[in-house]
């Protein structure tokens, strides 16, 4: 098959859909990479790598999609409403697409890719299960926002993390909580106790307090009753709102005596839940920093206000929404393992497989034959079950 890697034309998207070193073992499977010239320069990849590594360089975009049978992107429409709208005249039935699409949010850029007659597969989709481990790009995303959220805190932060004794005196170690122990989260925990801070974390899911003390930091108690607080997929479940509310009165007392307040948050495809207030923010030393990683779905901070540096009782409140792409070379590498390894479990017999009877590919596949077929997506978008319609 003809795989095509379109350049990257999200706003400050710097990550590229697979790098050179896994170009080889698809040209040995019998496929033919074509790459957009460029598009890997953001990520420290100039074209010469790709074409050293056996990829074949194509002058234009238009190229890349007039010749390739199956499309690897970073950010698809749906992901990238506005620039990526540009790429849909370039599309046609028969294409494949394997991208982030946000389709429990994006109606109208799901409608038009069926509409093209494409198929699509969305990244964010991907099943928690054991065999799809190395396909969750998700995860790989969120290790990254992690580990970058902390650095970020700790470059703003008018204190150093670790604890020192100089000649100077002693310095006392920052005050770290990080609230949500997914992927970023448990990541966050890991970063800030390599630089020496003292660190407490909060997740609702109760079975996430083993991992939180497993990486040396404190669990905090909060006595609130959790119902059926975690999905099939491993992800926190909203709560209702007299829930967060008691969670945030609670919450008050540990967010004041931090330093730093990391937060994480998220549910698949939903407004993200307020866990700090502005109340909260006036209660904490001027100084502080909250860095809010839920920012993109509208916040676990109140205050905040996506990739934008707001102020607020001398509290800094940061929401960036696409941290990944601030570290593109890993990012890129992490993201081409699961794409590729996605397109390997895909394909069989130079066909792309789209049967109900697999797991991965029933939770993954978004459009087909012009349609809108995931029931998930159908369900999030407040259209009809598909066999209901007339």
């Amino acid at each position: 098959m003809k795989i095509g890697v379109p350049k990257e034309t999200f706003p400050g998207e710097h990550r590229v859909a697979i790098v050179p070193s896994f170009v080889p073992p698809l040209v040995k499977g019998g496929h033919e990479v074509i790459v957009e010239t460029g598009a890997g320069v953001s990520a420290g990849l100039p074209d010469a790598q790709f074409a050293e590594r056996g990829a074949r360089i194509a002058a234009s975009r238009a190229e890349v999609f007039q010749q390739a049978d199956v499309i690897l992107q970073v950010r698809g429409l749906g992901a990238n409403p506005e620039a990526g709208g540009a790429d849909l005249p370039l599309m046609r039935p028969g294409h494949t697409l394997l991208a982030m699409l946000e389709p429990l949010t994006a109606k109208s850029e799901m409608e038009a890719l069926a509409g093209r007659g494409v198929t699509a597969f969305s990244m964010e989709l991907m099943p928690r299960i054991t065999r799809a481990q190395s396909m969750d790009a998700l995860s790989s995303m969120a290790t990254i926002s992690g580990y970058k959220a902390v650095l970020i805190a700790a470059n703003e932060l008018p204190r150093m993390f670790p604890m020192m004794m100089t000649a100077a005196g002693t310095l006392a170690p920052a005050h770290v909580f990080i609230v949500g122990a997914g992927v970023a989260g448990l990541q966050a925990i890991a970063t800030a106790k390599r630089l020496g801070a003292k660190v407490e974390a909060y997740d609702v899911r109760p079975a996430a307090q083993d991992q939180i003390q497993s990486l040396g930091a404190k669990f905090v108690e909060l006595p609130l009753e959790t119902v059926d607080s975690e999905d099939k997929g491993g992800y926190a479940k909203a709560q209702d709102e007299s829930f967060y509310r008691r969670q945030r009165e609670i919450m008050t007392k540990v967010v004041a005596g931090s330093d730093v307040v990391i937060t994480t948050a998220a549910i698949p495809g939903k407004k993200a839940p307020v866990l700090v207030t502005a109340d909260m923010v006036a209660g904490m030393q001027p100084g502080s920093i909250v860095i809010d990683l839920a920012a993109e779905r509208g916040g676990n901070c109140e205050l905040t206000r996506a990739d934008a540096r707001v102020m607020a009782h001398g509290v800094t409140i940061l929401g960036p929404t696409n941290l990944a792409s601030s570290v593109p070379y890993h990012a890129s590498q992490m993201y081409a393992k699961n794409i590729t390894t996605f397109f390997a479990h895909l394909v069989k017999d130079n066909t792309v497989q789209t049967g109900a009877d697999d797991e991965i590919v029933r939770e993954t596949l978004v459009t087909r034959g012009g349609e809108i077929v995931n029931p998930r997506v159908r369900e999030a978008l407040g259209l009809q079950p598909a066999a209901a319609r007339a």
